[in-house]
């Protein structure tokens, strides 16, 4: 028998009555009646309720001792009575009477309490993380994590997916985020970049002639944390597949997230077969092509409403002059809500830098009317053509938002989500996945009026190669998807291009010389023309995934050792500043900015 145990902490049962044990485990818990002292003894696996009496030699000594100190104790298992029975625990009928102990790490003063899961400061957490991953919650997080990673790399296995492991020293890449640089002493002045994704190397792997491939993917980029995006580094299961189009990739990814979410999860899954949405119409409909589909609200565009003669609402009638575009929000059967809930939406968008939200509900005496601040705006015949348009019935409200084009999406997304909330309207037990789809290969900046890649610079172009106009690359749409769930972009993906010709051409759009594509991406180029299959794949992010199953909303709660909002590692100091001749070493010297 091992020395430190005969069981876990959650194996005891009543079947084990009448014999002697040995546990090992740290003190989660301690209760002292006075004659009678118990310990919750705490391993991996769960808790066992030991008790000592005061009779006891041991007494005195266990009473004393800190929480969280590592134990051996040796015992006999004992039913518990009826009245003491805990059905919280697995271990919950039978208790182990302590007959010796011995401490086997000491513990000093805990800087926050494991035995509970309440909030406590970022920093304090991060410093002892050591600590904090002992506290429930978050222990089963990670080996929720876990048990996720190996059920992926199963499920890739059965579908005939290869794992294979690409360079963590890679050259820099000018496109994406900004990367992290190593220095290389063998080769002074110049630096490795560690990888923002294994993009590629997994595409070379399809050149090697390989057919399907997949890793856990560790990736890098020096990016500001986010709730669902971990500062510095993340995981991703990174997949890539020869000779298949857009619903090929698809298939394989839903087969892997529905047999996923079922297995980890109780949730219902709203669609089993994710529907498709492009890009223009979940902006449109959305105002975010990373739509929550819980939510049942939908986006309307009523601009030209706002040309008729019928509609006195001066105000939106000179914006949509000057170019700007009206969109409205409906919610169904609110017209007894108090003035107070749509007063407080109005407000809520001025404080997210809007000129706020008119609003007006839809009334019928005689005839149809709008009642509200601005529904003396509007004839019964403008009204009738709005409730036409969009839907909208006798009953029902109406949220309106005027301006630029990107200033409608993110006000109308984030009201969107915003009444949902207040009216109670998202279940919140069901995940929703869809996939966007139908990217546009470019787009134009405002200020500068200069043409850059979009999304993905190494995608396919949709159509015939032959026939596509480029001199209209703004109307060039590509094959490039991202797959969401409960408004969370879980990933991008792509059919790429494969085709050396027309990467310079789409990359001269762009403003890159046949000489740049040669000198920045030219293991790639040279690669593809040496005989390229067509392939594509995508790339979920492993953190978001768990984040999901999980029901958390940051994604430092499913990540082991996260660094905080400054990109620090509190806990091991990192970064840290280096020596002198280390530096030496490396042929580099700081100049660090004030």
């Amino acid at each position: 028998m091992n020395k430190y145990r005969s069981h876990n902490c959650n194996e005891l049962r009543k079947d084990a009555v009448g014999k002697d044990v040995v546990l090992s485990g740290w003190v989660n818990k301690k209760r002292d009646h006075g004659n009678l002292l118990f310990i919750d003894l705490r391993d991996n696996y769960g808790i066992t309720q030991c008790i000592i009496q005061k009779e006891n030699s041991n007494f005195v000594e266990l009473e004393k001792i800190q929480l969280e100190t590592v134990i051996r104790i040796e015992g006999k298992v004992v039913n518990r009575s009826k009245d003491t029975i805990n059905k919280e625990i697995q271990t919950g009928g039978i208790e182990v009477e302590i007959q010796n102990f011995k401490i086997l790490g000491k513990c000093k003063e805990l800087p926050l309490p494991v035995f509970s899961d309440q909030e406590y400061a970022e920093e304090i957490r991060l410093k002892y993380r050591f600590l904090d991953l002992r506290r429930k919650k978050i222990h089963e997080n990670i080996i929720l994590r876990s048990k996720v990673i190996s059920f992926i790399r199963n499920e890739m296995s059965k579908l005939e997916f290869l794992e294979f492991q690409t360079p963590i020293l890679t050259s820099s890449s000018p496109e994406g985020a900004r990367d992290f640089l190593v220095p290389s002493r063998l080769n002074p002045g110049k630096f490795y970049a560690l990888p923002q994704a294994p993009q590629q190397f997994k595409q070379l792997i399809m050149v090697s002639g390989f057919d399907k491939y997949f890793q856990i993917a560790p990736c890098f980029r020096d990016e500001d944390a986010r709730a669902d995006r971990s500062p510095g580094e993340f995981y991703q299961l990174d997949l890539e597949m020869s000779f298949v189009e857009q619903d090929d990739v698809f298939k394989v990814v839903e087969k892997l997230l529905v047999n996923t979410f079922k297995e980890f999860s109780n949730k219902k899954l709203l669609f089993n077969k994710f529907p498709k949405i492009t890009f223009k119409e979940a902006m449109l409909k959305y105002g975010s092509d990373k739509p929550d589909l819980r939510n049942p609200l939908v986006i309307n565009d009523i601009t030209e409403i706002f040309s008729r003669d019928d509609v006195s609402f001066e105000i939106f009638k000179k914006l949509v002059k000057s170019g700007s575009n009206v969109r409205c929000i409906v919610t169904k059967k609110t017209k007894d809500k108090p003035r107070s809930f749509f007063d407080n939406i109005d407000k809520w968008a001025k404080e997210q830098g809007a000129s706020g939200l008119a609003y007006f509900t839809i009334e019928k005496d005689k005839e149809v009317y709008a009642k509200g601040p601005v529904g003396k705006f509007f004839s019964e015949k403008s009204l009738n053509e709005i409730m036409k348009k969009t839907g909208s019935e006798v009953g029902d409200s109406i949220f309106l938002a005027c301006g630029k084009k990107n200033e409608l999406e993110k006000i109308t997304s984030l009201a969107r989500d915003k009444i949902a909330n207040d009216l109670e309207l998202i279940d919140k037990n069901t995940f929703a996945f869809c996939w966007i789809v139908d990217y546009p290969m470019f787009e134009k900046d405002e200020v500068t009026n200069k043409i850059s890649f979009s999304h993905n610079p190494f995608s396919m172009p949709q159509g015939d190669i032959e026939k596509i106009n480029f001199d209209k690359p703004l109307d060039i749409l590509a094959y490039q998807y991202d797959i969401v769930c409960n408004g969370v972009e879980l990933s991008s993906g792509a059919i790429r291009n494969h085709i050396p010709e027309l990467m310079y051409k789409l990359f001269s759009i762009a403003g890159y010389s046949k000489g740049d594509i040669d000198e920045k991406f030219s293991g790639m180029i040279n690669a593809l023309s040496y005989g390229a299959p067509p392939h594509g794949g995508i790339a979920p992010g492993i953190d978001r995934i768990v984040m999901l199953l999980a029901n958390e909303k940051n994604i430092r709660e499913v990540t082991m050792f996260p660094m905080n909002q400054n990109a620090e590692d509190l806990m091991m100091n990192a970064p840290s500043e280096i020596k002198e001749e280390q530096l030496k070493e490396l042929s580099l010297s700081l100049k660090i900015k004030k």
